[in-house]
């Protein structure tokens, strides 16, 4: 049901964090949204280790107690979603389609700690 898995790190400075874990680190950038203007959300990689970064104004500030969460592939984003309910997650937000093509949903692991659900759209 699930095919992959990678971090996603919630940041105020997008351009900051991007130059850092690539200039810094090493990471290459391998996909941006949108592709023209600011970015809203860089994935990075590293060797074989995958790396979100997604700009958020208020990451980091007192009210915002996570600053990543999990994002997973999933054959189904529907049935991933009614298994993790089924399971004890909570859905934050159910399935819908997004505009860079792939379905997504939210939830939140019995601790708390927030996934996102994607499958690719056909």
């Amino acid at each position: 049901m699930f095919t992959e898995a990678f971090p996603i790190v919630m940041t105020p400075d997008l351009p900051r964090l991007i130059a850092f874990y690539r200039d810094v680190v090493g990471f290459e950038l391998t996909y941006r949204f949108p592709q023209e203007g600011e970015p809203e959300f860089v994935a990075l990689r590293l060797g074989n280790s995958e790396l979100g970064l997604a700009a958020n104004p208020e990451a980091g500030g007192p009210a915002d107690s996570h600053r990543w969460e999990l994002c997973v592939y999933a054959d189904d984003c529907d049935a991933a979603v009614n298994a993790l309910r089924s399971a004890g997650a909570t859905v934050t937000e159910e399935p819908v389609d997004q505009p860079w093509g792939e379905r997504s949903a939210r939830v939140t692991d019995p601790d708390g700690n927030r996934m996102l659900v994607l499958s690719r759209l056909p």
